[in-house]
């Protein structure tokens, strides 16, 4: 008792004693000078300082400058539109540099059809930035977001110029259909399907033109867009002008090399000799096959690239009307020879504002070329397996119908030409030289995007809003091939041909939204609209060659034959009710209800419903937490909501249609001209995939918002999951249809933390880090089938062989294998597999679910340090627990078929699978061949310096920008045995390697 009194008593005084100096101190007053700055260094004028929690503050003059009297130690907070706030210390001679916030990120998030208060938010929603000072080699707007939100994977499909990423929220809803989330762009909402040259249709947006990505992720949020928001939302805003501001001229510019990250580990020419020697004997005919060369086939065939891009814009405002002007061009070079993306964009932006700001407008267009060269890809794994000893050229007459390459001759065993290869049996073994050299296909894609929104605020009745909006994408690209007669892969006397594709899009939406605060204590907003949108692609593709060499009539050389021309065409439309409200008590309860119903022309029953619910609590709005100046949120979040699913399944699924043969060799002369339509399988019972999503979540931020925290938790269950399926034999036109399958679910926890440890005036340094687990699982297949075989799923190596399905109980894509028994060495012997099921034979009943190639855990880390004018930026991603079938070592696996006595070549080998030592591809499925593929990997490494008032002049200002050197895919940590284990869909063979990129930057304000 007498230390409890002791205790309460000291306790008093030292409350005593601590109040009386807090009291003293708060008379203290300085004066405090300053200047707030924006990111190029220029003043802002006319920005808030104020200090917290008074009354107390000023505005910056025409240079930036502000002077404020306040209390000792205390914390002035400046803030100004289109900025980030910041809340400092009060020190004297303060420089406070402003970055800009797109769309007021800081209090204002685009949302579908509007924007939030991002305190407001009641779903699970992340607004980001692009890193401007951090951001590397970004060609294509995915970029950008590698490793920066929780929940959001984005795998590059490999390292060709232009080329596309696949983008998984959450882990995707689907097995069959898509599970590409919805692209949103200035309104416009974006199909999956691209033209050709342009297969990844974020490439019509320069990376240079985007202010902000908005990703919306749980149902709560992506329900506005119903059928299409079952795989998440990514909402792209484009940069806008100024209202009254004199034009700026900007330019953004950079020049990178490409060299390879690595190689496949072969054997070279001396290595290769040996084991021919040592493995069929020096007087074998494999020995006598070798040549004199030393060949480096991988060196042959990729180069250091050269690449650069260059960004040109005028914005600025002329009274009420905002403009911005800009105008790009990409030309990327890839590191495998002959590969090359050139991008040129322009796009224009109007924003002006009518009748005393209560009629505004946004008009945004944008126009795209793109002229890309493919290289032939199938050189990677020529190159690899091509003999070592062989050159790429040769001056013996008999290559002289391979432009001088060299190339396996067949005997005359199958061809009238004793000189000419088999090309059937030795494709794998071609010249990898040739492969590029004597190939040539490119194409010339555009891509005209426009919209046009319209937002009137009634006069008089302020507090209604009409809104309507109309955009629309067309696109359209030719893809031509041409193969000479001297391309080994070219059985004709010459081969030409082309793809083109076509495709337009237009949606009108309109709405109405209602404002009204009945008093402090109530606010709500209800919104409803409708929207329309029709899709529609054609296009044609032609093949010719002329003659096959087989042919001895010389006189047949040139012309045309096995002419094969198909014109086709598909269209769909969509047709949409919506409506939302959102409700807010007392600024800390907050109530969000959202409702889509749509029609799709790709259903039967063309009409299905999507309804959401939200809920947050501000629980540091609550008394006793309100007054705590640490804590600057404590949010609480709950969602649900179903979305639906009507991408990636064709347009005429669900009745009877027919393919019309469109080659002459194809008709069959019994009606007509011989003219055949023949009938495609269809399902009329075919409906929507529907996920339903539950969410709950918590947002804190502490100490002025120096460190944020959001921890999510979501359960994701989609039924009615669409598959191609098989059917009873006789029931449809095909042995498969597209159907209604099962249901599968997708849970897991979302963690994403920023920390800024330093923010003083010449010091600023922050942290940020975000971490996803997912766990997927099919719940329920039905129909004829238990094990589905997974899309794209099949392997190289043996034939026909598929390593990844679909079952009950295991993650979608898992592979399905032979469990591989291995000696004291740790060595796989050839041909033993574990007999699962004790029947004493191995048979597929053996086979098991062994891992997937989706990763559970995915994470990714970022900080940024600036000193003075010195920046310092690094990003890193990762994933653990992801599997990936190593195909390209299971296809050299069979060290006995090195030299193929049969057709008379040799190829290399894998040192590893000289080591393994095996002579057959019998069941080559096995558990050996899938790879822990779990790697940490650094993106970007930059090194920034900016300066301002260069060539500055007695009324002019001067030039500001900033000169950086980056690197890119700049190392990777991994255990994996192959080259690179960020592998899109779990299989490994002949992936374009992803280079590594040095690059030096210029940007230039005038």
């Amino acid at each position: 008792f007498m230390k409890q009194v002791s205790f309460s008593i000291f306790r008093k005084v030292l409350s005593l004693i601590l109040g009386l100096f807090l009291s003293v101190s708060a008379f203290a007053q300085i004066t405090v000078k300053g200047q707030v700055k924006d990111s190029q260094g220029d003043g802002i004028i006319g920005a808030n300082v104020s200090e917290v929690g008074t009354t107390n503050g000023t505005i910056t003059d025409f240079d930036g400058n502000f002077v404020l009297n306040c209390k000792k130690g205390a914390h002035l907070t400046i803030s100004f539109v289109g900025y980030v706030s910041q809340t400092l210390q009060a020190t004297n001679n303060m420089v406070v540099v402003l970055q800009e916030d797109a769309k007021s990120l800081q209090d204002v998030v685009v949302i579908g059809y509007g924007v939030a208060k991002k305190n407001d938010l009641t779903g699970s929603v992340t607004a980001l930035k692009p890193d401007a000072l951090n951001k590397g080699l970004t060609t294509n707007p995915q970029d950008m977001l590698q490793g920066k939100i929780a929940g959001v994977n984005v795998t590059s499909k490999g390292g060709a110029p232009g080329e596309g990423a696949t983008i998984r929220i959450r882990g995707g809803a689907s097995l069959n259909a898509s599970n590409d989330p919805l692209i949103v762009i200035d309104g416009l909402a974006l199909d999956n399907q691209g033209v050709k040259g342009l297969a990844n249709p974020l490439s019509m947006v320069n990376p240079a033109d985007i202010e902000s990505f908005t990703v919306l992720k749980d149902a709560s949020a992506t329900a506005i867009y119903g059928s299409r928001g079952s795989n998440g939302v990514i909402i792209i805003t484009t940069k806008k002008g100024r209202k009254a501001s004199a034009p700026q001229i900007t330019y953004n510019g950079n020049v990178s090399l490409s060299t390879r990250s690595g190689e496949v580990d072969v054997m070279d020419a001396n290595e290769y000799r040996a084991f021919i020697k040592s493995y069929y004997g020096a007087d074998s005919d494999a020995y006598k096959l070798l040549g004199n060369a030393n060949t480096d086939w991988q060196d042959e065939i990729y180069q250091t690239a050269v690449s650069h891009d260059h960004n040109l814009t005028v914005a600025g405002g002329l009274k009420n009307v905002p403009y911005r002007v800009s105008l790009g061009y990409t030309d990327q070079q890839g590191i495998l020879k002959t590969s090359d993306f050139k991008r040129y964009t322009a796009s224009l932006s109007l924003s002006p504002s009518l009748f005393d700001n209560h009629l505004t407008a946004n008009f945004n267009g944008k126009f795209m070329k793109a002229d890309t060269d493919y290289a032939n890809t199938d050189a990677i794994g020529a190159a690899v397996r091509m003999d070592p000893t062989q050159p790429v050229t040769s001056s013996d007459p008999k290559y002289k119908n391979f432009a001088g390459y060299f190339q396996w001759l067949d005997n005359g065993s199958a061809l009238n030409d004793p000189n000419w290869v088999n090309t059937a049996n030795s494709k794998s073994v071609g010249n990898p030289v040739s492969l590029l050299n004597l190939y040539d296909k490119y194409s010339k894609s555009y891509a005209y995007i426009g919209s046009l929104d319209l937002d009137y605020k009634v006069h008089g009745f302020e507090d209604l809003r009409l809104h309507a909006g109309a955009s629309g994408n067309r696109s359209n690209g030719k893809e031509t091939t041409s193969i000479p007669i001297s391309s080994y892969t070219n059985s004709y006397y010459g081969w030409d041909g082309y793809e083109k594709e076509n495709k337009y899009s237009y949606t009108f939406t309109a709405w109405m939204q209602y404002y009204k605060d009945f008093n402090e204590a109530n606010h709500f907003d209800v919104m409803a609209g409708y929207e329309y949108s029709r899709t529609k692609y054609w296009g044609d593709k032609y093949g010719c060659g002329y003659y096959q060499k087989t042919n001895n009539d010389e006189s047949l050389r040139g012309k045309a034959t096995n002419i094969n021309a198909k014109p086709w065409a598909s269209e769909n439309r969509l047709q949409s009710f919506y409506g939302r409200l959102n409700y807010s008590l007392l600024d800390r309860y907050l109530l969000t209800a959202t409702v889509r119903r749509d029609g799709s022309s790709r259903f039967k029953q063309h009409y299905a419903t999507f309804p959401a619910f939200a809920f947050a609590w501000k629980i540091n709005e609550e008394g006793f937490l309100k007054d705590v100046e640490d804590v600057s949120e404590i949010k609480l979040r709950l969602g649900w909501g179903k979305t639906g699913q009507q991408e990636g399944i064709g347009d005429y699924n669900y009745f009877t249609s027919y393919n019309v043969s469109t080659i002459a060799s194809a008709h069959y002369p019994v009606y007509g001209d011989g003219t055949l339509y023949r009938p495609n399988a269809y399902n009329s019972d075919l409906k929507w995939e529907t996920t339903a999503t539950y969410n709950a979540g918590l947002d804190f931020g502490f100490f002025y918002n120096r460190l944020n925290f959001s921890v999510d938790y979501y359960f994701r269950k989609t039924t009615d999951l669409i598959n191609t399926a098989p059917v009873s034999a006789g029931s449809n036109f095909r042995n498969q249809v597209t159907k209604n399958i099962g249901s599968m679910e997708n849970k897991g926890i979302e963690i994403s933390a920023t920390v800024k440890p330093i923010v003083k005036n010449d010091i600023y340094w922050e942290i940020s880090a975000n971490m996803t687990y997912n766990d997927n699982k099919i719940t329920e297949l039905t129909g004829d089938a238990s094990i589905v075989q997974a899309k794209d799923g099949g392997i190289s190596a043996g034939t026909g062989n598929v390593a990844q399905y679909h079952t009950v109980g295991k993650p979608a894509r898992s592979y399905w294998v032979y469990q591989q028994v291995y000696d004291e060495n740790r060595m796989p012997i050839e041909g033993l597999y574990v007999d699962r099921n004790g029947d004493g034979q191995i048979t597929t009943e053996d086979r098991y679910f062994y891992k997937s190639a989706s990763a559970p855990f995915t994470f990714g880390f970022a900080t940024r340090f600036q000193y003075k004018n010195w920046d310092l930026g690094c990003s890193f991603r990762g994933s653990i627990g992801n599997y990936v079938f190593n195909d390209r070592e299971a296809g050299f696996v069979n060290v006995a078929k090195t030299y193929d006595s049969s057709f008379n070549y040799t190829h290399n080998i894998l040192k590893k699978s000289a080591e393994t030592n095996w002579c057959t591809y019998d069941n080559v499925l096995s558990d050996y061949f899938v790879q822990n593929a779990s790697f940490l990997k650094c993106d970007n490494i930059t090194l920034g310096y900016s300066f301002k008032n260069l060539f500055k002049a007695a009324k002019y200002k001067g030039v500001s920008g900033r000169i950086y050197v980056a690197a890119s895919n700049v190392f990777t940590i991994t255990k994996y045995d192959g080259l690179d284990p960020e592998v899109e869909g779990g299989i490994d063979n002949n992936i374009y390697p992803r280079p590594f990129n040095t690059m030096l930057g210029l940007s230039l304000n005038f």
